[in-house]
């Protein structure tokens, strides 16, 4: 695919839905952030619903695949969120996975990643909560899977519609980019899961054959600057999300 082509498609598909500041930053990006045989697999944690559970997933993930890989985690998110949760480990325990922040990259994270990718097993890219987010377009245009945290309720769900087209358009350019809706949060209340599946379905997203629940140790994860790996006897938990890795790795191979 030439290099003007690619220019071209990415420009009338963010001209379409209107994202100016998108526009302005992105048209000018090179085919050579498309590189299919970087060592590195990139996963980009996104949704436009800030609340979601995208730094918990991240953190979480980068746990559990850290015990047999190298892991980077790219918190592109101005609040931090990643680094103040590895940067609350103890010198006696630290967190499992490198950390950076590179909010400061804006539409140039695709850039600063690429020159991690030879160093790591998976780069997990923490996006900010918003949909004119230049930070989360450039993640899209280098990531193997954009994993999407939905809560199970409806008005969560329809305030999260926006992330989908985001991920279409960045597919014009990344065409290998694959996407998983993960149901995150999920209670025992049933028969609001079962409608928020329902909504679900009209997605054209994926939803992952993992759910997570609603669990006190996800928090107490975030204030020791752990994962669920840390603290014992917690199987239900460490299923889970060993359960989300599982769907991961067999999507990315």
């Amino acid at each position: 695919m030439a290099v003007a082509t690619v220019k071209f498609r990415l420009t009338i598909s963010l001209i379409a839905i209107n994202f100016n500041k998108i526009i302005n930053i992105n048209i000018n990006i090179n085919i050579n952030i498309i590189n299919n045989n970087m060592k590195a697999k990139i996963i980009s944690l996104s949704n436009q619903k800030g609340g979601v559970g995208k730094t918990t997933l991240s953190m979480q993930i980068a746990g559990a695949l850290s015990r047999s890989n190298k892991v980077l985690i790219a918190d592109i998110d101005p609040q931090g969120s990643a680094v103040t949760w590895s940067s609350s480990a103890s010198d006696e325990s630290p967190f499992p996975a490198h950390v950076i922040g590179l909010n400061a990259a804006k539409g140039k994270v695709h850039n600063e990643i690429r020159k991690y990718v030879d160093d790591y097993d998976f780069i997990i890219i923490d996006c900010p909560p918003s949909i004119n987010s230049t930070e989360t377009q450039s993640a899209l245009l280098i990531s193997d899977l954009a994993l999407i945290p939905i809560l199970p309720s409806p008005p969560d769900i329809w305030a999260s519609v926006g992330i989908v087209q985001i991920i279409e358009n960045a597919k014009t350019v990344n065409e290998n980019l694959q996407a998983r809706l993960v149901l995150n949060q999920k209670q025992a209340n049933r028969t609001l899961a079962t409608e928020s599946l329902a909504i679900l379905e009209n997605f054209q997203i994926p939803l992952a054959k993992t759910t997570l629940t609603q669990r006190e140790i996800y928090r107490q994860c975030a204030a020791f600057g752990g994962t669920v790996f840390d603290f014992g006897k917690r199987e239900a938990a460490i299923q889970e999300i060993e359960s989300l890795c599982q769907e991961i790795e067999d999507l990315l191979r």
